[in-house]
């Protein structure tokens, strides 16, 4: 058996902010679970492992972090426990999820079960979604349960809203401000489109009800402009960014449909950074959905998100509580026994 913490030292000792450390932590993954039986089924810049054939259940982890900010007072690379706090970089996202599969396997043995478990381990979550995205490519059919170890203070959530975010940019003609009559100005043909935008939002999207959700409607959130070069001069380029966190794939397309046809109206440059759909699953009984984005929601299975707590993501002095680690080992384990008889 393996303890959950000795495991968890070893995946915080690997740099993985950026993926730097990639090569290392996922030597030790696929190590320390040949050792247990499994065996390697794809090896890139992401892992994946099984232990039989048939495979009733699959656990998902990303192997990367954040960058650390100004503040730290305790250890990045390493573990440090004060009294049941145990603190270090990526310890509640997620190394922790990945050191309770772990351990949780190593409590279990699979010659009384008839079906296996499957595990994948990505990368760039962080950042970008590219490891999920080519576990997807690779995967044509995941097992039809599915755990991502994400940090959720021992609750399951089998729910997340969706995501879409442009970059939006307007073209105009630069002048003197005392001659506008010369000029475009692009900051201002950005204001006009976000101001039909927020009304299309408030009269044909807003009001739109999916009670799954604790926010249970669609958000919309203009989150940087910039444009211009001086005060007494017409801006020649403006741009936005703009999220919407959707409730459903109807919202989803209408979405779309419009900022396409303010993207003519308007002459705008839009570039679709991300779209990922929401879903929800209700599975045996549970309800509880997040507002946040997962690898979860780009796997066509039935989806749990389970992890540790509390959630201190991405703060200084990150850091779990050792009970709610342990506590997810035992949770870990107990699906395994069930869903693998």
């Amino acid at each position: 058996m393996l303890d959950v913490e000795m495991v968890l030292e070893n995946l915080v000792k690997c740099n993985t902010i950026k993926d730097k450390e990639n090569k290392k932590i996922l030597d030790y993954l696929e190590e320390t679970l040949k050792a247990m039986g499994f065996v390697t089924e794809r090896r890139e810049k992401f892992l994946i492992m099984s232990n039989k054939k048939e495979n009733s259940l699959g656990f998902l982890g990303h192997t990367d972090t954040v960058e650390f900010t100004d503040g730290w007072k305790y250890e990045k690379f390493g573990l440090t426990k004060v009294d049941n706090k145990i603190y270090g970089l990526g310890v509640c996202d997620m190394k922790s999820g990945i050191a309770a599969m772990i351990s949780a396997i190593s409590q279990v043995d699979f010659t009384k079960l008839s079906k296996g478990i499957k595990l994948y381990f990505t990368y760039d979550e962080e950042i970008g979604f590219s490891g999920i995205k080519d576990v997807v490519n690779y995967e044509k059919k995941f097992p039809k349960t599915m755990i991502i170890g994400e940090p959720t203070n021992n609750e399951i959530i089998v729910g997340s809203k969706g995501l879409i975010e442009y970059k939006i940019s307007f073209k105009g003609i630069k002048t003197h401000s005392s001659t506008p009559n010369k000029g475009k100005n692009a900051i201002m043909e950005a204001v006009s489109f976000i101001n039909e935008l927020n009304e299309f939002y408030k009269n044909r999207i807003r009001n739109n009800i999916n009670t799954n959700f604790e926010i249970p409607y669609t958000t919309m959130n203009i989150g940087k402009i910039s444009g211009g070069s001086a005060i007494n001069s017409v801006p020649d380029y403006c741009e936005f960014l703009v999220d919407f966190r959707t409730i459903d794939k109807s919202v989803e397309n209408r979405i779309a449909k419009e900022i396409e046809f303010l993207k003519n109206k308007y002459l705008a440059s839009v570039q679709e950074i991300n779209r990922i759909s929401s879903f929800f699953n209700d599975t045996q009984g549970f309800s509880k959905t997040c507002n946040f984005i997962t690898e979860a929601s780009f796997i066509k299975s039935n989806c749990m998100i389970l992890g540790a707590g509390p959630v201190t993501a991405h703060e200084v002095d990150e850091y779990i509580l050792a009970d709610s680690l342990y506590n997810l080992t035992c949770q870990y384990k107990k699906f395994i026994e069930d869903f693998c008889k």
